[in-house]
């Protein structure tokens, strides 16, 4: 007999929580009295750039493999020893390929190459850096660009935020009063940058030159955006009077 009454008791609870859950269910599919509106803003700043990065390399063609190599790798070594002394220069290698050529009516040769990347915030010193590498070194010079440094990004991020935040808030209120409400509070919200990560110098042919004339050089600026998106809960409409 208890055993009767204790299975009638485990179908009853579970009856009462699907009967529960599809009552929460219902309510959530009726309109609420409280208007929920989600509201985007933002702003927007152009920075100038601060950081200047130069993507040069080294190249040399020879039938024998071993000797298109040490040509590459003696002239990498002078200028990674050269830019190493350059105070507030970065610098790193990259991308060492070494492959086979073979084209009708001509020997085949070996073409081995490696790029130096170097990034400052001096930008008269890396431009002066890059022209000796260029004349001195027998690099070329594959791309330039520039970048709004991390400090200098997070900083102007900081700022665009408090003026992001207050034109959403501007909207909100805009929104309360346009629907007939008293006021608004803040629900879910969202705060985005455009970060995108520090630019890559782009590979760029014709930009060598057998004796190298000083590289002229123009920072520019990068645009810095903060966008606030999210939910203004506007307070209750009051009824129509009868």
């Amino acid at each position: 007999m208890s055993r009767r009454i204790a299975m009638l008791a485990v179908v009853l609870f579970a009856s009462a929580i699907v009967t529960t859950a599809d009552a929460q269910a219902l309510l959530e599919t009726l309109p609420t009295s409280q208007p929920i509106v989600t509201i985007t803003a933002s702003a927007t700043s152009d920075v100038a750039n601060d950081r200047m990065h130069a993507l040069l390399h080294a190249e040399a063609d020879n039938p024998d493999a071993v000797q298109a190599a040490n040509d590459v790798n003696a002239r990498m070594a002078r200028a990674l020893a050269r830019a190493k002394a350059v105070t507030g220069v970065d610098a790193s290698t990259t991308a060492y390929t070494s492959y086979q050529i073979s084209e009708p009516n001509r020997p085949m040769r070996w073409r081995v190459s490696q790029s130096l990347a170097l990034e400052s915030s001096d930008f008269a010193a890396l431009s002066s850096l890059v022209t000796k590498l260029q004349g001195t070194d027998g690099l070329v010079l594959s791309g330039l660009t520039f970048s709004v440094s991390t400090a200098t990004r997070r900083s102007a991020e900081d700022a665009l935020m408090q003026q992001a935040i207050r034109r959403w808030q501007q909207r909100a209120e805009n929104a309360a009063r346009g629907f007939g409400t008293a006021g608004y509070r803040t629900g879910r919200v969202t705060i985005q940058t455009n970060d995108y990560g520090r630019p890559q110098p782009m590979l760029k042919s014709g930009m060598a030159a057998a004796s190298a004339a000083p590289v002229t050089v123009e920072g520019g600026t990068s645009e810095v955006t903060v966008t606030v998106s999210g939910e203004a809960i506007l307070d209750r409409v009051a009824p129509a009077p009868r």
